[in-house]
């Protein structure tokens, strides 16, 4: 295997060129997101590109005072958390009976599931605005869990499902010569072995959930049910012109992603590395 010596200096020179233009890239946008949210509109619109000359936090107060970020906050984290919880719980468990359970009717049943990976919000809109809406559940919070759950069991059942069939079935069969039964197995071994899997699906789905919006905006109408990017839209429409609120909204919405990034890089960096699995 080649090290990073063994390449030839110009080729390394333009890796490292690449990699860093991709850098900036990334970072620039969100860097003049940051700075323009300390200017006035007034300010901004003079200058759109400089520094700002007299930095405020006022377009942070008002944002929040006027959107209501608060609530909106705290349902965002809600439903990301719960529906987070309940993916990865459902996965694994259905991903162990997938693997190790076997039965005429597995490939049937996984395949079911599976497909669903096929399925994009938009060709779902419409049949699940009308189903919700049938059984009573629009403008509930459960009315939007179980969507979001929905739609993210088919990838965590399939990479649950692979994973799991990495693990020796001698380990498997050794616990049920001891005595021990399948949910016992669950908890005790398939779960510790599959936190890789796991932190893989968490990481998939916190930020998905997080930055949801096309759902949470047809499944309620109640602003006490909404969450930050619905409130965020609230700033691109009527106070349109007031660019200093729209960016000091959308710095809010993107905080607790990057500082969830930070806190947890090398989770994450370890988490996608051992997680990966091969279809």
């Amino acid at each position: 295997m080649k090290t990073r010596n063994d390449f030839h200096p110009a080729l390394r020179a333009f890796v490292y060129a690449v990699m860093i233009l991709f850098t900036v890239m990334t970072i620039a946008p969100l860097a003049w997101l940051l700075i323009s949210s300390f200017k006035t509109t007034t300010e901004f619109q003079l200058n759109r590109l400089g520094w700002p000359q007299n930095p405020t936090l006022f377009n942070y107060g008002s944002a929040w005072r006027l959107g209501k970020f608060g609530t909106l906050f705290l349902n965002s984290l809600f439903f990301t958390i719960t529906s987070t919880a309940a993916i990865i719980v459902l996965s694994v468990s259905a991903g162990f009976a997938f693997a190790k359970l076997r039965s005429k009717a597995t490939p049937i049943l996984h395949g079911s599931f599976v497909i669903g990976i096929l399925l994009t919000i938009q060709s779902i809109m419409v049949p699940l605005f009308l189903l919700v809406n049938a059984v009573g559940l629009y403008n509930t919070r459960i009315g939007v869990l179980i969507p979001y759950i929905g739609m993210g069991m088919p990838i965590g059942i399939y990479l649950c499902t692979e994973f799991i069939k990495g693990i020796p079935d001698s380990v498997v069969e050794s616990a049920r010569i001891d005595g021990a039964g399948y949910f016992r197995i669950l908890s005790t071994i398939i779960w510790p072995m599959a936190k890789p899997v796991a932190i893989t699906l968490a990481i998939l789905n916190i930020a998905g959930v997080w930055n949801e919006f096309m759902l949470i905006n047809i499944l309620v109408s109640s602003e006490s049910l909404r969450t930050l990017p619905v409130g965020i839209l609230r700033f691109s429409s009527a106070l349109s012109s007031d660019y200093g609120r729209q960016f000091a909204a959308l710095v809010i919405g993107m905080l607790p992603m990057v500082i969830f990034y930070l806190i947890f890089r090398k989770q994450i960096t370890a988490g996608v590395s051992a997680g990966a699995v091969k279809g």
